[in-house]
């Protein structure tokens, strides 16, 4: 008896367990339903059953967004850590380390050049993994930064908005990024050059306040929470039903807040059109590369 139940088992079960990853199923925040995460990959991470768009990694959606996938990264300038010695629960150095190791960035925006549609483009792309994508003094230096390299290749300037808003450990120093983000926007338009801005879910706070909102042309991804405040607070303020849909890009559309909605499979190609528009550039037109250029220094604006 202590042989069968000692070796033989044992055995048997070996023969009919199989080893499943944590990660080989996603669920879809909005229908609940399970999608096989490479199936989910494929599609961009757009649920096949609900359609609904998820959110994206910063690399992903640099290589979804560029010819081939192939762009190149652009050094970014550092800023001041912890300007204010900021502790809540724990230090905000700490939050900084545990956040780089977690998403693997160093900060909440990544810049990178390339081509879409054949267009010269500069991106910026908003890291949500990296403390909600919140917007702090190494954000602002790093949005003018882009600016600048996008007048230096006389190149549009594309942004994908991912954010809760501004970062709270650095108090007013992150309420004055809005004001140099806006003189960043304000640099691009002097240069005659296009600034488009591609609102994701979810895209709040001091971020919808500034720079989110300046683009030449907005596009919003379907069905992302895109306002300064979230509903529930503005339900609890103003005391009344709020309509159906309410801060949903498709609702800010009929309102004229955006200019379209477009869906994730769709935007390259929306991108590269309105390039060409904006450009006056012929599309689908094979430009050269640009040169890898390293990043310009961001002085304070």
């Amino acid at each position: 008896m202590s042989w069968i139940t000692e070796y033989v088992r044992p055995k048997i079960r070996g023969l009919l367990r199989r080893d499943v990853p944590d990660n080989l199923w996603t669920t879809c925040d909005s229908c609940s339903q399970m999608v096989l995460t490479k199936e989910l990959r494929k599609a961009q991470n757009v649920c096949p059953h609900c359609g609904h768009h998820m959110r994206v990694l910063v690399n992903d959606r640099l290589a979804w967004t560029f010819d081939n996938g192939e762009f190149t990264r652009i050094e970014l300038p550092l800023a001041p850590v912890d300007p204010l010695g900021f502790r809540d629960q724990k230090k905000y150095t700490d939050r900084l380390k545990d956040a780089r190791a977690k998403s693997h960035l160093d900060e909440s925006l990544v810049v990178a050049h390339g081509t879409i549609g054949g267009h010269n483009a500069v991106v910026g792309v908003m890291a949500f993994e990296f403390m909600a994508g919140t917007m702090g003094a190494a954000f602002g230096e790093r949005f003018v930064a882009a600016a600048r390299l996008a007048i230096l290749q006389k190149s549009p300037l594309v942004v994908f908005t991912a954010s809760g808003g501004a970062r709270m450990q650095e108090g007013v120093i992150s309420l004055m990024q809005m004001p140099r983000t806006t003189v960043a926007v304000q640099m691009l338009r002097d240069a005659g050059l296009p600034y488009i801005v591609v609102l994701t879910n979810p895209t709040t706070g001091g971020v919808t306040a500034s720079f989110a909102m300046l683009g030449d042309v907005q596009i919003g991804e379907p069905n992302a929470l895109i306002g300064f405040a979230g509903p529930r607070v503005i339900q609890d303020t103003v005391r009344e039903k709020l309509p159906e849909g309410f801060q949903r890009s498709e609702y800010l559309v009929e309102h004229g807040m955006l200019d379209m909605v477009v869906a994730r499979k769709d935007l390259p190609a929306t991108l590269a059109r309105l390039i060409g528009l904006l450009t006056h550039a012929p599309a689908d037109v094979k430009a050269p590369p640009p040169k890898p250029v390293a990043a310009p220094a961001a002085a304070a604006e």
